[in-house]
């Protein structure tokens, strides 16, 4: 069995699991974020009275963190009332930040775990080796009252990274090159895991990046197998009570694919599909309203050190505004106490509070009719950061503080000399 399969074997509580069979697991983490008030309604329409493991359940308000509108206040105070009523003590309130850097940040992810929050960008924990992915309202509602859900055993395809990434290229280059040439349904309903020795040299926040992107190819769950890094990484956070699983060393993928990222240059993805990649060199030039850089996908403590190193004594073109969102307040804390905040003020930028803000599209760096955003975030589709006539460019942390800074998209090579 491949390691994946091993966690949803050991949850269902049986020796062997196989591709498309059906099994129903216990879930070590389950997490709810404000845009799903539809969960307790569920959870009541389904006779719920009682959380079966309230322990196990995370509550984030940082889709719409802080509220922007009557009725996003009145979802978040749902929520909190929720949590007292069911002894719910894992709230993450307002400024905690992303579920996915909270989850992280507080331990809760980690090797072995079966983890389920109701944001698609939850294969990101496969970093850690969990298995972890995407559910809706309706199948958290479930994992509330049993503490259990179902699952059908997905198949898994294995990428390999080869080689070094070049100056000012980076994991979301490379993950953006992996989709542009595999294409964004190719893993759907398929567990995607990262091999080769490019791995063994990424942090763990590069690594997050990576398992994160495989939602943009339709993927259940990503993996990666834990090794020194990641053990680093669990000691660090003081992380105790989980089971690192081993793929058997005659498990054959159904699918796998190399890439050499060695002459990899920087990658952008253009308007409007996350699969619509190329070189970055070729849209070079192309003025940016805005720079955004943030949420799951690119907001981690790395990223922002990143463009305080390109940003430090300069200032953003005058023609662009920029937008920095950190992914947690446990990173803000961290960018402020190495000085990388107060760069970035001083180069122009703006930071707005910890969790999802325009990526999300509906408030804290909306673009208008008309104008362009480049970002470190993880979708592209016309209206995803606002107006549907915007147009949205995907590239690394790197390109989007390079671009801020000279006004147009631009190859950061040069600035991290």
């Amino acid at each position: 069995m491949h390691a994946l399969e091993k966690i949803l074997a050991a949850h269902a509580g049986v020796d062997k699991v196989c591709a498309g069979e059906i099994v129903n697991c216990d879930i070590d983490v389950a997490g709810i974020n404000d845009l799903y008030p539809q969960a307790m309604y569920s959870f009541r329409e389904i006779n719920g009275k009682k959380v079966a493991h309230p322990e196990r359940v995370v509550i984030f308000l940082d889709h719409y963190a802080p509220a922007s509108t009557i009725r996003q206040a009145e979802n978040q105070k749902q929520f909190r009332e929720f949590a007292r009523e069911q002894g719910i003590e894992g709230l993450m309130e307002v400024g905690q930040g992303v579920c996915h850097q909270i989850l992280a940040d507080k331990g809760y992810s980690a090797p072995g775990r079966l983890m389920v929050v109701t944001d698609s960008h939850t294969p990101t924990h496969g970093a850690f080796g969990a298995f972890s992915t995407g559910v809706g309202a309706t199948d958290i509602s479930c994992i509330l009252k049993t503490g259990k859900l179902w699952f059908r055993v997905p198949e898994i395809i294995r990428i390999n990274l080869e080689g070094e990434l070049p100056p000012g290229v980076f994991a979301k280059d490379a993950i953006l090159h992996v989709i542009g040439k595999l294409g964004a349904d190719y893993a759907i309903y398929r567990g995607v895991e990262f091999a080769g020795s490019l791995i063994k040299k990424l942090s763990i926040a590069e690594r997050m990046t990576l398992c994160n992107m495989t939602t943009e190819m339709g993927a259940k769950a990503a993996y990666i197998q834990p090794d020194s890094i990641t053990e680093a990484f669990l000691q660090a956070k003081n992380i105790s009570g989980y089971t690192i699983y081993e793929t058997d060393p005659d498990f054959i993928a159904g699918a796998e694919h190399t890439f050499d990222v060695s002459e990899l240059s920087p990658q952008i993805a253009a308007p409007s599909s996350v699969d619509h990649v190329s070189d970055l060199h070729e849209y070079a030039g192309i003025p940016v309203d805005q720079a955004f850089l943030g949420t799951c996908t690119g907001g981690r403590i790395d990223d922002i050190a990143l463009a305080a190193r390109i940003l430090k004594g300069r200032k953003i073109s005058p023609s662009t505004r920029m937008i920095v969102v950190p992914a947690s307040k446990n990173t803000l804390q961290k960018a402020i106490e190495k000085g990388y905040m107060q760069d970035l003020i001083e180069a122009g930028c703006t930071f707005v509070t910890p969790g999802c803000a325009a990526c999300l599209g509906t408030h804290q760096g909306l673009i208008a009719e008309g104008e362009s955003c480049i970002t470190s975030s993880s979708r592209n589709f016309p209206g995803r950061m606002g107006h549907k006539k915007g147009e949205i460019y995907l590239a690394s942390p790197a390109a989007v503080a390079a671009s801020a800074l000279t006004g147009v998209i631009t190859d950061p090579a040069p600035y991290l000399e």
